[in-house]
């Protein structure tokens, strides 16, 4: 079944204040047992913007849905240039201090897993590499008609090769990857198939009106049913996709805490929301709790 895509979401009731004390999120990872949730406003520090932030990408621009994908190769084709060109941007990105501190979190025993909705390897590249990509990630290919999967560097060269002098100038990079571009920078950007099949190649990440693949929100479901409690960074929880964790946690009695700097939509079920800047919060609790921070 597909999802209707949620773009937005505004507050319909008053919500708990936010605080700028983290000692509640340092007892929580003292205690052990913590699995992190994180969304895009994790990797800013690295340069990606998120989604719905201060200047955030859904303020200029629409994410490809599944459905238009599927059913236009105009879409495709205006997909495949924007992300072409975004790539070469968003594969340059480096973990940054909050995806280290997780890191450290999980290699002194405090986590019992990371779950992200993130699409950009970062929380791998910082050493979190057993992180549940909640939506997929950018770094593989899935061919839609026989499922063959292929890693993204090699379609980068066909790519390249097929679109020799391709290199218009966007006005920004997406959390998805997906670079601003007008359709006459898309121009007639070649499009490539499936080199086993010669079907239609997809980057192996749910799009917007996709629905996450079940045994994956299963498995992610099994984590919080094992942890002592949930902290979220960086994500305002607009989609289902991750508030359903939140709400899980909650019915069990299992204490969520928030990092992030606006309000979210799981709010309500939190002990805490932290309103700090995310790299700097969570180093602090690193210290605070004796963790060098590589």
């Amino acid at each position: 079944m597909r999802m209707r895509p949620t773009l937005s979401w505004t507050p319909t009731e008053a919500l708990p204040p936010a605080t700028t004390d983290l000692e509640p999120v340092a007892d929580a990872l003292r205690a052990g047992g913590v699995l992190v949730l994180s969304g895009a406003g994790l990797s800013t520090e690295s340069g990606i913007p998120d989604y719905r932030g201060v200047g955030g990408s859904l303020s200029r621009h629409t994410p490809m849905t599944y459905q238009d994908f599927t059913t236009s190769a105009a879409a495709r084709r205006r997909y495949w240039a924007r992300s072409h060109l975004g790539w070469r941007t968003f594969g340059r990105a480096l973990p940054n201090a909050g995806h280290r501190a997780v890191a450290a979190f999980g290699r002194h025993g405090l986590l019992t897993g990371v779950i992200t909705q993130n699409v950009d390897g970062l929380h791998q590249a910082a050493g979190s590499a057993d992180a549940v990509e909640l939506h997929g990630s950018l770094e593989r290919v899935v061919c839609l008609s026989c499922g063959a999967l292929s890693p993204r560097r090699e379609l980068a060269v066909r790519l390249a090769e097929a679109n020799r002098g391709f290199a218009p100038v966007a006005a920004g990079i997406n959390p998805d990857g997906d670079a601003d571009l007008t359709d006459e920078q898309v121009g007639d950007f070649r499009v490539l198939p499936c080199t086993v099949c010669g079907g239609v190649l997809k980057p192996d990440v749910v799009f917007f009106g996709e629905a996450v693949p079940p045994g994956r929100v299963e498995h992610c479901r099994a984590l919080v049913r094992e942890a002592a409690s949930l902290l979220v960074l960086g994500s305002s929880l607009t989609v289902m996709s991750g508030l359903r964790f939140v709400r899980q946690a909650a019915r069990a009695g299992k204490p969520v805490l928030i990092v992030n700097r606006d309000a979210t939509r799981g709010d309500r079920h939190a002990v805490a929301r932290v309103a700090l800047p995310l790299g700097g919060a969570l180093t602090t609790v690193a210290e605070e709790l004796g963790l060098p921070v590589g």
